[in-house]
């Protein structure tokens, strides 16, 4: 499943047979879900620079040092450990981004747990693009590391 070049045999029943072996509870734990596609060999073969490890880590370094500074006095340094009522106050988003956001929700059959990480996740996507707010490409972005929260389709 996922390879361009071959095509899946498996039953949607099989792939979510295979998919319920990681607990519910469990992958709600996980804050990114990332589907990595084979590469093809022309994608190998080209020769253009993908953005440097030393611009990548100064933008990270750039985030981590918004994070800090949003959440001084407390124990914690990283989006990822927020308190619900700290994700309410520093990820809070407008009615259209709510709305969007429950949208998503319902269509995904997501949890309320992946709704905060969701959330802190968007937070992160934002530090990462220096936003002082969560922009809907940032939600969106975030929705879509819930992938394997997705229920299978053909």
């Amino acid at each position: 499943m996922g390879d361009s070049k071959h095509e899946c045999r498996c039953s949607p029943t099989q792939i979510q047979r295979y998919r319920a072996r990681i607990s519910g509870p469990l992958l709600d734990r996980i804050d990114l879900h990332i589907e990595a596609p084979a590469l093809s060999i022309a994608e190998l073969r080209n020769d253009r620079p993908g953005e440097s490890s030393d611009a990548i880590r100064q933008r990270i370094a750039g985030a981590r040092q918004i994070q800090l500074n949003r959440l001084t006095g407390g124990k914690i340094t990283a989006n990822a450990r927020m308190s619900v009522p700290q994700v309410k106050k520093y990820c809070a988003i407008d009615a259209k981004l709510g709305d969007l956001l429950q949208q998503a929700m319902e269509q995904l059959s997501l949890s309320a747990r992946a709704y905060d990480r969701i959330l802190k996740v968007a937070r992160t996507i934002a530090d990462l693009a220096a936003a002082e707010r969560i922009e809907s490409n940032h939600l969106l972005e975030a929705i879509q590391y819930r992938s394997l929260d997705r229920n299978v389709f053909y």
